[in-house]
């Protein structure tokens, strides 16, 4: 049977907004009108030219060009000037007052906001320096300068020290800092360096007071297990990695396995598929099925916080549940472009974001190289294309794959066991999100059920932590690279040939 043509037809229209959105949010704001005008002037002409008679002497390849190619056209037009338009708007909205003259100056300023994610610990540029430091999402409400306030609406980084590391999502604070200028075409405005721990003007609302009971809940019934253990359930269930050891973390960044701690489209995924099992042993109809879905999705969203990156983290898992669901790599590209247009016309920041970048291009890897991968393989060893081990391998080495030029461009270096590290983790990774996830939700109400399924999420984060400090002590565990520009584009042509080759093996055994 010959396998379905994958339809691609949105993918250059995804790829088109993309740039714009890079390009807008480094334009002025005044220029988003303009850009407007100009895109919607050469639609209507692209559209009106083959109705009328020109006046001008038409090119032979345009006017033989099918009506279907002058519709992506200017569906390309249309997106990349949505793209700019809502940049540009936003910017207005964002740079509106006197944060971003003061950054340029560097005044020292207080700032009154609303804490908008968990602190993040930093990792020191100086291994041997114990000073810790953190960095916090702030959406400004208030800046003070000279005892004079002016309301303000502008998101900005909060640089501060150990003082910080406690500070509750959602919470009302005052900060006092020096104010930095932000790079170009960063999602914040400036960057605040605090002086001092936060002061607390009001708690969190009472949506974020409730998630926080499970989120403390969930920290509070894994703290028996060993440090491993106690670090990772928090991190494979709700992202938090604030009890990972140092040296663990090393280990998995030398392996390719910190993707594990960080809420992805995996997560939802598989919080997803979870969820629509249980509704079909339950013998719910289809649209009750749909409606528990979206309310476990939106109530995982709530307990991992609704920053951008799980908003974007969430499309990606509804795209993988689809892809699940339909079964149909034909159907999920189309899924992933739209998804991708739809994210980046709402959030243009989103294209500047490396975690973007690797959640797309992880999920397009999978997406299209799975299922010819698996054939290569099984044609290499002389096995069944179908049988459930060639997919196995197939799916990590088609991520790793995919995303190897975007990593190196962070860190210019190879982790050389990513596959075989991810390959055996792969039957852990489900068990430690679920249980982890069902042991948050149990702890408020229950804490021995809460602290049962902690255990159980502890066994499966031990093997993780097992194969990441195994093969990363194992001999080069990671292989230097050439860095940016021509490191991610020899991997990338590389890469390339790689895959070439395998499929071509597999050319023929392709399962139906």
């Amino acid at each position: 049977m010959r396998p379905p043509v994958t339809d691609l037809r949105l993918v250059p229209a995804a790829l088109a907004c993309w740039a714009a959105s890079l390009v807008g949010v480094r334009l002025p704001p005044g220029t988003a009108v303009p850009t407007l005008a100009a895109a919607a002037a050469v639609a209507v002409v692209v559209v009106a030219r083959p109705h009328r008679r020109p006046a001008a002497p038409v090119p032979r390849w345009w006017s033989a060009a099918p009506a279907r190619a002058r519709g992506h056209v200017v569906l390309i037009l249309v997106v990349c000037a949505a793209a700019v338009v809502s940049a540009g708007s936003q910017r207005t909205v964002r740079d509106a007052g006197p944060i971003a003259d003061l950054a340029s100056a560097g005044a020292t300023v207080r700032v009154v906001g609303t804490v908008a994610s968990e602190p993040a610990r930093l990792r020191s540029a100086v291994p041997w320096s114990a000073r810790e430091r953190y960095r916090v999402d702030l959406r400004v409400d208030q800046v003070v300068r000279r005892d004079r306030a002016e309301p303000v609406a502008a998101p900005v980084l909060v640089l501060a020290g150990p003082a910080w590391a406690g500070v509750r999502y959602g919470a009302r604070v005052e900060a006092l800092g020096t104010l930095e200028r932000s790079g170009a075409g960063d999602r914040v405005v400036a960057v605040l360096v605090v002086r001092g721990p936060p002061r607390a003007l009001s708690p969190p609302a009472a949506l974020h007071r409730g998630v926080e009971r499970f989120r403390r809940g969930l920290l509070a019934v894994s703290d028996g297990l060993p440090p491993d253990q106690r670090g990772l359930v928090p991190g494979a269930a709700i992202g938090d990695t604030s009890r990972i050891p140092a040296d663990l973390d090393e280990a998995m960044r030398a392996v390719g396995l910190t993707h594990l701690t960080a809420v992805s489209g995996a997560h939802f995924t598989i919080v997803g598929a979870g969820v629509l099992v249980l509704a079909a042993m339950a013998g719910l109809p289809r649209a009750a099925r749909a409606a528990t879905l979206a309310v476990a999705m939106a109530g995982f969203v709530a307990l991992v916080h609704p920053t951008p990156s799980v908003l974007r983290a969430a499309a990606m898992g509804a795209v993988g549940v689809s892809a699940l669901v339909l079964g149909r790599p034909a159907r999920a590209v189309p899924a992933l472009a739209a998804t991708v247009l739809t994210l980046l016309v709402l959030d243009p920041w989103l294209a500047t974001s490396i975690g973007f970048t690797l959640s797309v291009v992880a999920t397009a890897g999978i997406v299209l190289l799975t299922r010819p991968l698996a054939a290569g393989l099984s044609a290499l060893v002389r096995a069944d294309p179908a049988s459930p081990g060639a997919r196995v391998v197939a799916v990590p080495l088609a991520a790793q794959l995919a995303c190897g030029p975007v990593v190196v461009v962070l860190a210019p270096a190879l982790a050389t066991y990513a596959v075989p590290a991810n390959v055996l983790v792969a039957p852990a990774v489900a068990p430690a999100t679920v249980l982890g996830v069902l042991a948050a939700l149990a702890a408020p109400w229950w804490p021995a059920a809460g602290e049962l399924l902690a255990h159980g999420a502890g066994w499966a984060t031990w093997w993780v932590a097992s194969v990441a400090r195994l093969l990363a002590g194992l001999p080069a565990a990671q292989v230097p690279w050439p860095g940016p520009p021509w490191g991610p584009v020899l991997l990338a042509v590389s890469t390339a040939g790689v895959v070439l080759a395998v499929v071509r093996l597999g050319r023929g055994a392709v399962p139906p």
